[in-house]
């Protein structure tokens, strides 16, 4: 094996390495107990691939779909199921019936990076050109949904709901496209408003933010590359140190003529911004930021520690400052979504190790008024992103509790943490133990029962 495919290889060794079975478990053990105002599942999602790919040409964000899913209920972990989001190479797999529904953009239309509940409905979503698939509350695949024909194009995998009207934010690309297309979902499910914000290439824009008044845009230098795509890269975006850095500030209800493009001193790539707010004309933006993306490693996002920076974004100066908040290697920053688009105090993320995603993390809480943060050590496990639930709608804003899929490499299996916000230092107020892995993915959210 070559150095290079040593190192390509840890997308597919470990926890990263996919589970194949589907499983339906019931009465999970607990150490702990579970709150009661705990009703819900909370879901997961992540790269699984169904077939074994080849380690030196296999891009981590390009895998097999599965969700995950916990379901809490009367102070008990109910159950445990897991299944494929069922994409064309999926159902060639498994068989069965090919997934219906329309489609956007070439490919496989693998749904593998966010599970959201919107309108009623739970959709596993994607970004770059593939559609929303809707599952059952079971995790069941529906069909690919262009919400009721209303969504022209691609989708994202990081809508951002208001939580003052409900609607969800999202900020979508392509690589045909020389334009981000901001899209309003509104409560109905029905796309209401798209706005298409000229960029000066086919920038890979994973995520993005609001305030009350405008959306936050982030333009970075990981573009389409023709090259790559050419020699059969499943992921042909690639670093180009001469685009540019910046973000672009859209009022909510204008049009694309309203953005104002604020740049960066310093080039660095952003996936995950932890939230955003007003602050008289600026903007306050924090995020997890790297050095780079896909410039030496293609494969996956290994190009140095991200850390976590506070950006002010002028629009007068037309300029982005920025603090370092801390440079503990961290990334899925999560915030109490009450608070999606206002001023925040309180944010959480998983915890890396300095050389790279594999090593055992912990979950860090933020206090960004007082400047300090807290370390819950979980003790030589490895977090996926944190959530939280707040314990009531008009509690404090860190009164609740931070949930997290982690894995034990002592069992080789995952467990369910639930921490007090208030307390986060302390054992977990309940540990739900499953008896499968959970292998590393991307995002999931907490879905309370009705």
């Amino acid at each position: 094996m070559t150095a290079t495919d040593i190192r390509t290889s840890q997308y597919l060794t470990g926890n990263f390495a996919p589970v194949r079975e589907e499983v339906d478990v019931q009465d999970l053990p607990v150490d702990g107990e579970i709150p009661h105002d705990l009703e819900g599942r909370l879901l997961r999602i992540g790269p699984n691939p169904v077939v074994d790919p080849d380690p030196a040409t296999y891009h981590w964000f390009t895998g097999s779909g599965m969700v995950h899913g916990l379901w809490l209920r009367g102070g008990r972990a109910v159950s445990y199921r897991n299944r494929y989001v069922r994409s064309d190479s999926v159902v060639e797999a498994l068989g069965g019936d090919a997934t219906p529904g329309p489609r956007h953009g070439m490919g496989d239309n693998t749904a593998n990076t966010n599970v959201i509940s919107h309108a009623g409905t739970t959709y596993a979503i994607v970004e770059a050109g593939g559609l929303p698939v809707q599952l059952t509350d079971e995790l069941e695949t529906v069909a690919r949904s262009d919400f009721g024909g209303t969504l022209p194009g691609s989708f994202t995998a990081h809508p951002h709901r208001d939580p003052a009207i409900g609607e969800l934010h999202a900020v979508a690309y392509y690589w045909e496209w020389n334009y981000l297309q901001y899209i309003v979902v509104g409560v109905d499910g029905k796309v209401r408003r798209t706005v298409n914000v000229p960029v000066p290439g086919s920038p890979m824009v994973h995520d993005c933010a609001i305030t009350e008044s405008r959306v936050v845009l982030l333009d970075m230098p990981v573009t389409f590359n023709l090259d790559a795509a050419m020699n059969g890269a499943t992921l042909p975006y690639r670093w180009d140190a001469d685009y540019g850095a910046r973000v672009g500030l859209l009022t909510r209800e204008a049009d694309a003529d309203s953005t104002v493009w604020c740049e960066l001193d310093d080039l660095c790539y952003v996936y995950h911004p932890l939230n955003a707010y007003d602050d008289g004309d600026n903007v306050i933006v924090d995020v997890a930021v790297h050095p780079k993306m896909f410039a030496t490693d293609t494969n996956g996002p290994n190009e140095g520690p991200p850390i976590f920076e506070r950006w002010t974004v002028d629009p007068v100066g037309r300029r982005v400052g920025r603090e370092v908040i801390s440079d503990i290697p961290q990334e899925f920053p999560r915030a109490d979504e009450r608070l999606t688009g206002r001023k925040h105090r309180y944010g959480y993320c998983a915890t890396f190790g300095d050389t790279g995603l594999d090593k055992p993390s912990n979950i860090i809480k933020h206090d960004l008024v007082a400047g300090t943060h807290q370390i819950h050590d979980l003790g030589g496990r490895s977090s996926q992103e944190p959530v939280f639930v707040p314990k009531s709608a008009d509690g404090a804003e860190d009164e609740g509790w931070v949930m997290a899929y982690v894995h034990d490499p002592n069992r080789n299996a995952a467990d369910v943490v639930i921490l007090d916000a208030q307390d986060f230092t302390a054992p977990p107020v309940a540990t739900i133990h499953l008896p499968v892995r959970v292998p590393f993915g991307f995002h999931g959210n907490w879905v309370a029962s009705d």
